[in-house]
């Protein structure tokens, strides 16, 4: 019967099914992923009182408050999808994410309405986070529900898609209006037409989804009265539903998280603003990556229903935890071989007391690095210049040696307010001249970046996002009963792409300003892909030949396909 099922075409129904599923599904994460696209604007919008590297990171942390939520997101939307089916949850969660973004469009800025700038936009992003915390889950369940036997990763990999879809969707928006407009008038006031433009988006996908049917799965079992009253403590109140989403987390959800946001993301954010291509060409690349990367999806989820799911997702997170460091040399080379050369040739150290350097980390916003080696670091950071430190500085002093040229950092005690300003600015004018001197460049020559090179790496990254992320959704829907599956696929699925995820460009950012080194972030995706890895192949077995409407009890790890 698989076989037959494998064989036969996509009908006309299944293929509506996948088609507005999907579409919808892209305008939220259209929605999800213009603020990231747009972070260093938001950054001088919402959070200019910071220093640069400060607001970059603070709004890093913003962009992260969304996937904060969205576990808490899974637990409401996914106990309302158990309740009362799929289709009307996420036409509850599509409306809450577009009327949110459409908000961001229309909100004013820090210089307008002060801090109640920042704290808007901060509660508009957690807003979004809990929309995702069950869209994904359920155009996910709802496809895989509609898929014949034999057929659920080829089917499941169209929604794998639409993440991917939806961030070149909002990269090729912003070009399009940041060539529209000019590049002056987008950093005032052409970043609000992408956000805008969501209100259309909104009456397209609500619309689509309407004209949808409830999950045949749902309804056969809200038929029978089987349906769960208490889909949460039943997934999460017994130990062997319980067991089943902890291991999708450690042994799935995480690596996976860690390579999809370092693979789109990270990569991103890493070319602007370590290597300081400038933000249209980098988005170009992305883009031009993300398309050639994104077939992949399909090819890696029909793959699963042949050779299984677990062995294609393992081998993409080890590949990822083996090869990130020698891939982002190689962007780096690639896309600024100045910079490359400049710190091969001239290295940079802070010789100062271990005691006066803080971890600058700081998602509060209220801490304050004054200190000499604080402030060394913070400059360099905004540099994206690596450097070393040396411990063996004086208490309470710091310099800064750029080659053979020591530039001491002015005290961080003892000065009037406009003496330290005019100390601090006098400080990073000499840094910007030993730079110059020693050959540092001020942003990526246009001239000298290799652009296909660039490209071919990218996609490498988007091939390994693939790997993991096409066949994922097919394994999370055969792991639970279709009477606790939104809320049980939807927990473990919204923490590693939640926390472990969208935590990962601060953290990684915050780790390169402390070590001085611009790749040390790196060690954050590669040392939780490895222990997914791991824990995922000793521990999770193969579910691609489970049926996932043969019993309400939960299959997984301790139930193996054959």
């Amino acid at each position: 019967m698989a076989d037959a099922a494998s064989a036969r075409a996509m009908t006309r129904e299944e293929r509506k099914v996948v088609f507005a599923s999907s579409l919808g599904t892209v305008f939220e994460w259209y929605d999800f992923y213009l603020y990231g696209a747009l972070a260093a604007i938001i950054a001088r919008q919402f959070f200019s009182p910071l220093d640069a590297g400060s607001a970059f990171i603070f709004a890093l942390l913003a962009f992260a408050a969304g996937f904060i939520v969205r576990p808490f997101g899974a637990l409401l939307f996914g106990w309302l999808g158990d309740i009362i089916g799929r289709k009307y949850t996420f036409l509850v969660t599509m409306l809450i994410m577009g009327l949110s973004t459409f908000i961001v469009g229309i909100l004013p800025t820090y210089d307008s309405i002060g801090v109640a700038a920042p704290v808007i936009l901060i509660g508009l992003r957690l807003l979004q986070g809990l929309a995702m915390g069950g869209e994904y889950t359920g155009a996910a369940i709802y496809v895989a529900e509609h898929a014949p036997h034999g057929r659920r990763g080829a089917y499941t990999a169209w929604i794998q898609t639409t993440a991917t879809l939806g961030l070149l969707m909002s990269l090729l928006v912003i070009l399009g209006t940041r060539t529209l407009v000019g590049e002056g008038a987008f950093a005032q006031w052409g970043w609000r037409i992408p956000f805008l433009v969501s209100i259309v988006l909104l009456g397209v996908s609500v619309w689509i989804r309407l004209s949808l049917d409830e999950s045949p799965a749902f309804r056969r079992m809200k038929a029978q009265g089987r349906t769960s009253v208490a889909p949460v403590s039943e997934s999460f109140g017994r130990w062997a539903n319980l067991r089943v989403a902890l291991l999708a987390l450690v042994g799935l959800t995480a690596g996976q998280a860690v390579v999809w946001y370092t693979g789109q993301f990270y990569a991103l954010f890493f070319l602007t603003q370590q290597l300081q291509v400038d933000a249209t060409t980098a988005q170009l690349m992305v883009a031009a990556a993300l398309v050639i990367g994104m077939p992949f999806f399909i090819v890696f989820g029909a793959l699963s229903d042949r050779w299984g799911r677990k062995p294609i997702i393992m081998l993409g997170c080890v590949l990822a935890a083996a090869t990130y460091f020698p891939a982002f040399k190689a962007l780096a080379w690639a896309a600024n071989p100045a910079l490359v050369d400049a710190q091969a040739r001239s290295s940079v150290v802070v010789v100062a007391d271990p005691q006066g350097c803080s971890f600058q980390f700081n998602p509060t916003g209220a801490s304050r690095f004054t200190t000499p080696c604080d402030m060394a670091k913070r400059i360099l950071a905004s540099y994206s210049v690596s450097y070393q430190t040396d411990p063996t500085g004086q208490p309470g002093q710091a310099v800064v040696r750029i080659g053979a040229t020591d530039i001491p950092v002015p005290p961080a005690q003892g000065l009037a307010p406009d003496e330290a300003r005019r100390a601090a600015a006098s400080f990073r004018q000499a840094v910007d001249r030993a730079l110059a001197l020693h050959g540092y460049p001020t942003q990526a020559d246009p001239e000298r970046i290799h652009a296909p090179l660039v490209v071919a790496i990218l996609s490498y990254l988007m091939v390994l996002v693939a790997m993991v992320y096409g066949p994922l959704a097919a394994m999370l829907v055969e792991m639970f009963p279709t009477r606790i599956r939104y809320t049980s696929m939807s927990l473990p699925y919204h923490l590693g792409n939640g926390w472990f995820g969208g935590l990962l460009p601060p953290m990684s950012f915050a780790i390169a300003a402390q070590t001085g080194d611009i790749y040390s972030g790196l060690w954050y995706p590669v040392v939780i892909a490895g222990l997914t890895a791991l824990c995922g192949t000793l521990l999770l077995r193969e579910t691609r030949n489970v049926d996932i409407h043969a019993s309400d009890r939960p299959h997984g790890p301790h139930r193996s396909g054959r």
